[in-house]
């Protein structure tokens, strides 16, 4: 399993339940990166996307606690184990965490591989990634040139777990 985020200067990934910036660049690089793959999700996230709907040409989970939650186009799990089951049933296709705020804590030190792009200023975040460069198991292992759009400035960064 790999994980993708964006994230501000202070490990921030959204307010108010949306994206912190629009970042043409991002959006692209994360399209390529999961089209063709699957992508894991809390309810939140799914609820968030455009027209509430699953993102296309992707396996679509969706984790959530509700019990009875219906998300057409997708697979709803509740917990690990239903999405162990569901992963099974994937074809060997890649796995990405895309969010939000609590998956990502709860599934990153799953996680091979952290996709990040850091947006280098602080965009008044109110949910929050993991810092993973205060993380001992994981380090920066690659980091693009500085990029810029709609004036914030970003590198595409990958993360990677230390085999121990």
């Amino acid at each position: 399993m790999d994980l993708i985020v964006a994230v501000d200067s202070r490990w921030g990934i959204g307010r108010d339940n949306g994206l912190l910036a629009s970042v043409p660049g991002d959006m692209k690089f994360f399209r390529e990166t999961t089209t063709g793959g699957v992508v894991v999700m809390g309810r939140k996230t799914l609820e968030s996307m455009p027209g509430g709907r699953p993102l296309p040409k992707r396996v679509n989970i969706v984790i959530t606690r509700q019990p009875g939650y219906d998300a057409p186009g997708a697979v709803v799990v509740h917990d690990r184990e239903e999405l162990a089951e569901a992963l099974k049933e994937c074809g060997g296709k890649k796995v990405f965490i895309i969010g939000g705020g609590s998956v990502y804590r709860e599934f990153y030190k799953d996680c091979q591989r952290c996709y990040v792009t850091r947006l280098q200023e602080d965009l008044n975040a109110d949910t929050f990634m993991v810092d993973l460069d205060e993380d001992p198991d994981f380090r920066l292992t690659e980091e693009s040139p500085v990029h810029e759009e709609n004036g914030i400035k970003y590198t595409f960064c990958t993360y990677e777990k230390i085999k121990k």
